[in-house]
């Protein structure tokens, strides 16, 4: 399956089993030189990757990065941009990123930042990598004050999601990414949720037709609402636009930092998921069944739905560093309707408190 991102610069998106040997097709004509950033994890997926590139005549700098958010650190970027001025990398030559979400935000931004913007592929390995991280053009790394603060837009040449990649995750791996998943089926294609409740052992299964499925379709949502508003600047006549792809990301980004970054991503975006849905009820927007609706969906493939009590400072210090802050006021993403998201600016603090009580048990 091919999707094509249709953006100031379109590219492809190939979704399948077996493409390895397909990632020189999306390098392109014109390189002389790739560098392969990729996590520990998947190295020898990364040795599988640099053969046919290397048959083709290209020269292929191999460049391993910590696992995980670790990678995401302004001494692992300053590695990279060492390697590839000693291998003298040009502007017609191409980054390739190989790994999770975290390997493929690094890798972009890498590639944002050598020479002012070269070419990079996307190669995703997880599930969290392919719905979310290596489609739309963000790119970045973290500081001590918080998560993707330090980023730029730069769109890949291409993404290759190879289905088979995703036979060495762990179960926890494959929940976490289910997570941006669900996402889009509350913000954009609520047929995401249906196929998720219909057959939930199916959702977790690397090998089914139904995760395939859900890829795909996550993929479909993120590449539509990228189309129209690729910097985040808002959608026509007034839109969200693409600010909906952060559905409970404000308070999940905030227990990734308090956590360390141990919690996966996924399983911190599915409890800020069900805080923006108490949010929204707190605030008359949506009915107690489609709050319901968020827990029930998240437990089914194995998502945590409540955190600690006593993080909530800390927590809102942390969210006050979210990029949809303006000023001194807080905005997030809710629901008004299923399928119907928008931005809600809340000076409040008592409701939000109220709110994150309904998540903490």
């Amino acid at each position: 399956m091919k999707l094509r991102v249709e953006t100031s610069h379109p590219y492809d998106v190939v979704i399948g089993r077996g493409l390895r040997g397909q990632v020189l097709d999306l390098v392109g004509p014109g390189a002389a030189r790739v560098a392969i950033i990729h996590a520990p994890s998947v190295a020898d997926r990364a040795t599988a990757l640099r053969m046919p590139l290397a048959d083709a005549g290209l020269t292929v700098r191999v460049i391993e990065v910590p696992d995980a958010e670790q990678a995401k650190t302004s001494a692992v970027l300053a590695e990279c941009w060492r390697v590839l001025g000693e291998a003298g990398f040009t502007r017609s030559d191409v980054v390739v990123g190989l790994g999770g979400g975290a390997t493929t935000d690094l890798a972009g931004f890498v590639a944002a930042t050598w020479l002012r913007g070269v070419r990079f592929v996307n190669v995703p390995t997880t599930v969290l990598g392919m719905v979310d991280a290596a489609v739309g053009g963000k790119t970045g790394i973290n500081t001590a004050q918080g998560k993707n603060l330090v980023g730029a837009f730069h769109e890949p040449a291409g993404v290759l999601c190879d289905l088979d990649a995703l036979q060495t995750l762990t179960p926890r791996e494959v929940r976490s990414g289910l997570a941006e998943v669900v996402k889009c089926g509350f913000i954009a294609d609520p047929s995401i949720l249906d196929l998720v409740e219909t057959d939930p052992r199916g959702a977790t299964d690397v090998r089914s037709d139904v995760l395939a499925d859900l890829i795909a379709k996550g993929i479909a949502v993120k590449a539509a609402t990228v189309k129209g508003d690729l910097r985040e600047s808002g959608g026509a006549g007034g839109a969200i636009g693409r600010e909906a792809l952060n559905y409970g990301h404000t308070l999940g980004h905030a227990i990734e930092r308090h956590e360390g970054y141990t919690i996966r991503h996924g399983e911190a975006i599915s409890i800020g998921m069900v805080f923006v849905a108490e949010l929204a009820r707190a605030e008359g927007l949506i009915g107690d069944d489609l709050v319901d609706r968020h827990r029930a969906a998240l437990e089914l493939v194995g998502l945590p739905t409540a955190y600690r009590a006593d993080a909530w400072p800390q927590l809102l210090d942390a969210m006050r560093l979210d990029k949809k802050t303006r000023g001194s006021t807080l905005r997030f993403v809710v629901l008004d309707g299923l399928a119907s998201p928008r931005i809600v600016p809340v000076t409040d603090e008592p409701l939000l408190r109220s709110a994150y009580r309904a998540v903490s048990g």
